[in-house]
């Protein structure tokens, strides 16, 4: 075997495993997602709504719902919902308001 061979079955064996996920991995991004978006959160008592989406690597986003009861007085614990961004590589959060979807969540 000559030496480009064996380079091109060690270069295909790592990119071979590059994009292998375990289920286990694939549990522990999930909980990271979670913790990260329910901190985000101005919620309070947040709790995931559903499951998450997950967007190709050229993204690098999840995306997650988040219900909750908004902690303002004058909100009167009224139910709130958000959109959470989970950005897997440098595994931060950032939420916003998306109250708007309730009426396509009403309607399944």
């Amino acid at each position: 075997m000559n030496h480009k061979t064996l380079a091109l079955l060690c270069l295909g064996a790592i990119c071979g495993t590059a994009h292998a996920s375990s289920d286990q991995a694939w549990a522990e991004l999930e909980q990271a997602m979670q913790r990260a978006c329910i901190q985000a959160s101005g919620l309070k008592n947040p709790k995931p709504l559903g499951n998450s989406a997950q967007f190709d690597d050229q993204v690098g986003y999840s995306a997650l719902l988040l219900q909750g009861q908004y902690p303002q007085k004058h909100m009167q614990g009224r139910s709130g919902i958000e959109l959470c961004l989970y950005h897997r590589s440098s595994r931060k959060a950032v939420v916003s308001e998306w109250d708007a979807i309730r009426p396509a969540l009403k309607a399944r």
